[in-house]
């Protein structure tokens, strides 16, 4: 078990979408990826025939002293579970690191169009990949009720039901 830090340094950056965080209403919301120009264009040659991508991002509006290690309630709600940082997807995470599955629109030069990307402009991005399916969740997936109470916002698109 090794413990040594991990050197990560961005590969992009979200250009455009959302500017500010918020808990809902991410759906419709489409901004760039725009991978650093030491990339040669040849590094994403067919990424377009994928129809979603998996995007590790940083929450780089979070401070290091947003981090808590502990049980709370998700949105501290009182009427859902007190649960331990690693139960939680947000930025108060030790390396305050997320997750995210956004539709890939079309790919211009180092430019990837996306739609569905919960994160704000100017987000770096440490890696990307393209969504295989046969690489995904195997068996039943399973969450706790809390998880569907709290989301079912989450992909609305503002101003519409």
């Amino acid at each position: 078990m090794t413990t040594e830090p991990i050197q990560a340094e961005p590969i992009a950056t979200v250009i455009g979408g959302r500017a500010e965080p918020t808990d809902d209403y991410w759906g419709g919301t489409c901004s760039i990826i725009r991978l650093h120009d030491r990339f040669p264009v040849k590094t994403v040659q067919g990424l377009e025939e994928f129809s979603h991508l998996i995007v590790t991002w940083h929450f780089h509006l979070a401070a290091p002293d947003d981090v808590a290690l502990h049980a709370r309630s998700p949105r501290n709600n009182p009427r859902w579970p007190a649960t331990g940082t690693f139960a939680h997807r947000n930025h108060r995470r030790p390396n305050q690191l997320a997750t995210s599955f956004p539709r890939l629109l079309r790919v211009e030069g180092l430019d990837l169009h996306v739609a569905d990307l919960d994160a704000v402009a100017g987000t770096p991005v440490i890696d990307l990949a393209p969504y295989f399916p046969a690489m995904g969740p195997q068996g039943t997936v399973r969450v706790p009720q809390w998880v569907d109470e709290m989301l079912p916002d989450y992909w609305t698109t503002p101003g519409r039901p």
